[in-house]
């Protein structure tokens, strides 16, 4: 949170505020390091801007498994930007020619001189005024209520997307819709698995997840195969020039199943797909190491890593 902030707009700014700034600023502060802070931080750091991302959770990127949150420090720290976990914005003096944005971090606190704060914590759906109350819809938390076909409370309405409780996704809402459709449509439909949605970050190097990170599965209670492929050891990686990163998958030790993939990467958002219809199949590690993947190419590391789970890895 940030207590005592200015209503100063053209300093403290927003995600939409920030696609749209007249130029580009000479220093930024990043509050927050989800998908929206890392991808604006990554932006402004390549064209020269002096980037500082605050995060108050330990790791950046927290919803990510926390392999990925350090590499993502590491190769950030490597472009300049610096990175304080740990640490809240307590306050934003707006008066100068720049921001002094007070942090608060373990070791006591600082202040840093920003000509920009960029305010990045997340969403809010835009509900408001739209006449949701005069219809009666049941709304919680900022969201609308829905059944599992996206129907409200009162017949006749639907909500999709950011506007319900399900992950403020574009290709979420894409398939909601769908579903939504083809329900009222009276086609069977299958309800969607909301642990099996593909969640993709596009700073560089890119990140892509689906499904359980480690320390997810083992609060869950599973047993199980972790593996772990570098890019530093894949042909295709170090001969384009981009070794920073990994391929991580989490397997049931029981039963093989595919739990999580976590990568980290160039271009491994083209790379998740593979691992959300692995799952969606109840495809198991020992078919996905069976299965050839071409070399070379980054997708190949998807099986050597599923190799390093099972004790079969060569190559590295």
């Amino acid at each position: 949170m940030l207590p005592n902030l200015p209503q100063d707009g053209k300093k403290i700014i927003g995600y939409r505020e920030a696609m749209t700034l007249a130029k580009q600023p000479k220093s930024l502060v990043v509050v927050g390091s989800g998908a929206i802070g890392v991808e604006f931080a990554y932006f402004y750091a390549t064209m020269g801007t002096k980037v500082t991302v605050v995060e108050f959770l330990p790791n950046i990127v927290p919803v990510e498994d926390e392999d990925v949150s350090k590499q993502l420090e590491r190769s950030f720290k490597k472009m300049g930007i610096d990175v304080m976990t740990n640490a809240s914005v307590e306050s934003v003096d707006t008066k100068g020619t720049d921001c002094k944005v007070k942090i608060k971090t373990q070791t006591g606190e600082q202040i840093i001189d920003a000509e920009i704060v960029l305010y990045a914590v997340g969403i809010v759906s835009n509900i408001e005024g739209i006449g949701l109350e005069e219809v009666g819809i049941a709304t919680d938390k900022g969201k609308i209520l829905t059944d599992k076909y996206y129907q409200t409370n009162v017949p006749g309405y639907y909500a999709i997307g950011d506007c319900s409780p399900g992950q403020a996704l574009a290709h979420v809402a894409s398939a909601e819709g769908i579903t939504c459709v083809e329900k009222i449509a009276g086609m069977h439909v299958e309800t969607m698995d909301y642990n099996n949605i593909p969640g993709c970050t596009y700073c560089q190097p890119e990140i892509a997840s689906v499904g359980y990170t480690e320390k997810k599965a083992k609060e869950a209670g599973y047993e199980i195969k972790v593996g772990k492929f570098p890019f530093t050891a894949s042909g295709k990686a170090k001969a384009a020039g981009v070794p920073d990163g990994f391929v991580k998958v989490i397997f049931d030790a029981k039963y093989g199943e595919l739990l999580g993939a976590h990568m980290i990467g160039a271009n491994v958002t083209e790379m998740i797909a593979e691992l959300v219809t692995a799952r969606k199949l109840e495809t198991t590690g020992h078919e996905i190491l069976k299965a050839v993947h071409p070399h070379p190419t980054m997708s190949e590391a998807v099986m050597e890593a599923t190799a390093a789970a099972y004790g079969e890895v060569i190559h590295m």
